[in-house]
């Protein structure tokens, strides 16, 4: 795929929805964290269901401390690997407080030592908290860029790598949502709705459905 159709699928991108965001619900850097760290494996919708119980009184990171490791199990049992998720909150709470004054630090090294998160939570928070033109590439991400061909890869870093050199800089900071939604909604697993697609004629794609 060449620079002008890439150009072009992200320019069409940006009119359809000029200001894309995360779908998860939060009210603060260290509230997104916390989503985020959750939506492993899970979807965006079921994460808001349960944090909705909790992100009220109890979204901060003394506030988490507070509910407790067992009382956030209990919020987030709906979740996958609840159990899991809700030891490493706690923990990921205790040591913002230890180590950063309860704020989420801007910093990838110091994020993905947080117990939890990874490379794509980290990438995710910040890209969506702090502006930076990150590329979190989840399976959505990862089916889009190959399927369209606009960053084929083998595994998800080289996807992620890229995607960041590839896409025109005008539209980095956003593609991760572009993307992101495009997969979530259009160009869906099992059977991509083509037809509906607005990048159709410009996807790379040889098994399109018609």
């Amino acid at each position: 795929m060449n620079t002008a159709k890439r150009t072009e699928i992200f320019r069409r991108l940006q009119a359809a929805n000029p200001e894309p965001t995360t779908e998860l619900e939060y009210d603060s850097t260290f509230q997104l964290l916390i989503a985020v760290l959750l939506s492993a494996q899970a979807t965006d919708k079921s994460v808001n269901l349960a944090t909705r119980k909790f992100f009220p009184r109890y979204g901060t990171p003394q506030g988490l401390l507070e509910l407790g490791e067992a009382g956030l199990a209990d919020h987030i049992k709906t979740i996958g690997l609840y159990k899991t998720k809700a030891r490493n909150a706690i923990l990921t709470c205790q040591m913002l407080l230890d180590l950063h004054q309860g704020e989420v630090p801007e910093d990838r090294e110091a994020l993905e030592a947080l117990p939890g998160v990874g490379r794509k939570t980290a990438n995710v928070v910040l890209n969506t908290a702090f502006g930076h033109p990150t590329m979190a590439v989840d399976t959505h991400i990862f089916r889009v860029a190959n399927r369209t061909r606009i960053a084929p890869g083998k595994n998800v870093l080289e996807v992620e790598h890229k995607l960041i050199k590839v896409i025109p800089k005008p539209y980095l900071l956003d593609a991760h949502h572009w993307l992101i939604l495009h997969g979530r909604y259009v160009c869906i697993a099992r059977k991509p709705k083509c037809p509906q697609c607005g990048i159709s004629d410009l996807c790379e794609y040889k098994d399109k459905v018609t």
